[in-house]
C-alpha cells in the first residue's frame, strides 16, 4: 500500500502543480505541504479531503487505498498526459494507437506503387557515368522520403546495402559528415560511396571489399552532389 506523501507526489505530477501553487489552491501553509511531500508528517482528515478536492483525486486513493486515482476515463488520462508530451513523444503515442487500431479490426495495409522522378544513373562499380541529364519517371513500391532527386544504383561495390539497380534518393547538400552516403563526381564520373575522413585523410569507399578505395587528394577532381536519404 502506498503512503499519502508518494501518492501526493504522483498527483501533483500528473496535475503539474507545483507546491506553492497548491497551497495557494488550498490556503494550506507551503511548509506543512512540503513536511507531506517528505513524508515527515500525514495530513489530517480535513486536510486531505481539500488537497484530494484540489487535485480532483478520490480521498481514499489519496491515503493509499487500492482504489482508481479519479473518475477519469482512460481516454481522457491519455490526452492529459499526452498533452504534456513534446512533438516527438506525442507522434510515438499517434503511431502507436494507429497500430492498435489496425490490430483490433485486423487491417491489412496493401502495398501501394508510387511514381518517382530519376535524374539518372551512378555507379557504385568501375565508373561508368549514366548521368547524362536525362530524366524518366518509374514506379516505386514502398516508402518515399524527403529528397531532392533520385538515381538508380549501377553495379555492386555498395552491396548489401544497396544493390544494383536499386532507387535511391538523394539530399543535395555540399556539406558532409564522416560516414555518410554521398553521390560524388570523381574525376568525371558519378559514384554513390561513403566518405571516410580519418588520420589517413579523406577517400570515398566502396563498402564492396573486392573495390579499392578511392583517394581524394589534388591528384583527382571531386564535388558533392548530395549525401543519400537512408
Amino acid at each position: 500500500m502506498e503512503s499519502f506523501n508518494s501518492r501526493l507526489k504522483i498527483a501533483m505530477e500528473y496535475k503539474n502543480i507545483k507546491p506553492a501553487d497548491l497551497s495557494k489552491i488550498t490556503g494550506i501553509g507551503k511548509s506543512s505541504i512540503s513536511q507531506w511531500l517528505s513524508g515527515k508528517y500525514s495530513a489530517k482528515q480535513d486536510k486531505i479531503f481539500i488537497v484530494a478536492k484540489a487535485l480532483n483525486v478520490n480521498p481514499s486513493w489519496l491515503i493509499g487505498a487500492d482504489v482508481p486515482m479519479n473518475d477519469e476515463s482512460t481516454i481522457d488520462r491519455i490526452y492529459n498526459l499526452s498533452i504534456k508530451l513534446n512533438k516527438e513523444r506525442q507522434q510515438n503515442v499517434l503511431n502507436y494507437t494507429e497500430q492498435q487500431y489496425n490490430e483490433q479490426n485486423k487491417i491489412i495495409k496493401l502495398p501501394t506503387n508510387k511514381e518517382v522522378m530519376i535524374s539518372g544513373a551512378v555507379s557504385a562499380g568501375t565508373g561508368e557515368y549514366l548521368g547524362d541529364g536525362h530524366k524518366e519517371i518509374v514506379s516505386y513500391n514502398g516508402d518515399i522520403p524527403v529528397h531532392d532527386f533520385a538515381v538508380i544504383v549501377n553495379g555492386d561495390s555498395m552491396e548489401p546495402t544497396f544493390a544494383d539497380k536499386q532507387i535511391i534518393f538523394v539530399k543535395k547538400t555540399s556539406d558532409v559528415r564522416n560516414g555518410q552516403f554521398v553521390i560524388a563526381d570523381y574525376d568525371h564520373q558519378a559514384y554513390v560511396k561513403k566518405f571516410m575522413r580519418d588520420e589517413n585523410g579523406c577517400r570515398l569507399v566502396s563498402l564492396n571489399k573486392k573495390y579499392n578505395d578511392m583517394p581524394i587528394n589534388d591528384e583527382h577532381e571531386l564535388s558533392i552532389f548530395g549525401v543519400v536519404v537512408l
